[in-house]
């Protein structure tokens, strides 16, 4: 069990001492109101950590039920909190692995636990789940804390061996657009880049009253399951494409790459590629002409980023490459 430091609070020593006993009397009465707090709403919560712990015990059920485990199964949960979450979970699965950053919180779970058949099944590691290397999981699940969502989704596509399926809450809107199709008002370079690698289906919505302290916005549980094999495809490139094309994604193909700062990135690419591949540069190069060659060629030059699919970005990524031009 982490071992918990407590801070002892200490007056002003001998300074003026009606004005260090008035000093140890403030302190007194916050170090009361502090311990009256805790007793009334169990460990103090860090905003820092983007701490929400979900309280509403069907909730939590929903989403056990939702990941649809298996009693062999090693469960990755991010953000265990107090650990409502974490014992349904066990209940399911053959072991869980907990990543928490908060030691007040791993020692609540720790307790939560002892003496119990599960104690044995649990490993909780103390830590950023940003900066830990994981572990060996079949399936991920987490009340995801909002200010890391996009880069834990991202960790959880590139970390191998691959796992089976992921179940994840995130706020609303975020969760709205990893699961938009062309055509949504939330498509955006976010939705492609994972739906690259994954599929994504929006499972349950979660109302603010349901977690303490409630957060400001709405929340959603979503299921990803990675794409396996993953596509062949070199993300550098393809996350190039589309920063390129999702700056302003109502506008035509053509007008997305008409920017100089586009057209000089291709051009220094080019030149780079053709002069590690002993291929001769065109004089003049003509880059701009190049390029809507290209779309031409695909018949995208009128399309829009906010209506084309994986396969549209994939044929145009292959068409782009084919001819030495490149987006890293």
């Amino acid at each position: 069990m982490p071992k918990v430091v407590a801070k002892k609070l200490y007056g002003a020593g001998k300074r003026d001492g009606a004005a260090g006993k008035k000093d140890n009397d403030k302190a007194a009465a916050s170090a009361s109101a502090a311990s009256a707090a805790s007793r009334a709403f169990g460990p103090l919560f860090n905003k820092d950590l983007g701490q929400h712990i979900l309280k509403n015990p069907l909730v939590a059920q929903g989403i056990v039920d939702k990941a649809y485990l298996r009693p062999t199964d090693t469960v990755l949960e991010i953000g265990p909190g107090t650990g409502n979450l974490t014992v349904k979970i066990l209940e399911k699965c053959k072991k869980v692995v907990a990543v928490e950053m908060d030691p007040r919180l791993a020692a609540e779970l720790t307790k939560r636990v002892h003496g119990t058949p599960d104690q044995r099944k649990l490993e909780i590691m103390i830590g950023d789940f940003m900066k830990t290397k994981l572990p060996y999981f079949d399936v991920c699940i987490s009340n995801t804390p909002y200010q890391i969502s996009s880069v834990l989704v991202f960790k959880l596509l590139e970390h191998r061996p691959m796992f089976r399926s992921a179940v994840l809450m995130f706020q609303r809107e975020f969760a709205l657009r990893l699961v938009a199709k062309p055509g949504d008002s939330l498509y955006c370079r976010l939705s492609v880049n994972v739906q690259l690698y994954a599929k994504v289906e929006h499972i349950m919505k979660v109302g603010k009253n349901n977690f303490r302290p409630p957060p400001q916005v709405e929340s959603s549980v979503v299921r990803m399951e990675p794409r396996n094999p993953p596509p062949p495809v070199d993300f550098k490139e393809w996350d190039g494409l589309m920063r390129v094309l999702f700056v302003r994604k109502n506008k035509t193909l053509s007008a997305s790459f008409k920017p100089d700062t586009v057209m000089e990135m291709l051009e220094n690419n080019y030149k780079t590629f053709c002069a590690t591949h002993d291929r001769m540069i065109e004089d003049p190069l003509d880059m701009k002409a190049k390029v809507q060659g290209v779309l031409d060629r695909v018949g995208m030059a009128e399309q829009r980023a906010a209506k084309l699919d994986q396969d549209d970005y994939l044929s145009l990524l292959t068409a782009f490459n084919e001819e030495g031009i490149h987006f890293c």
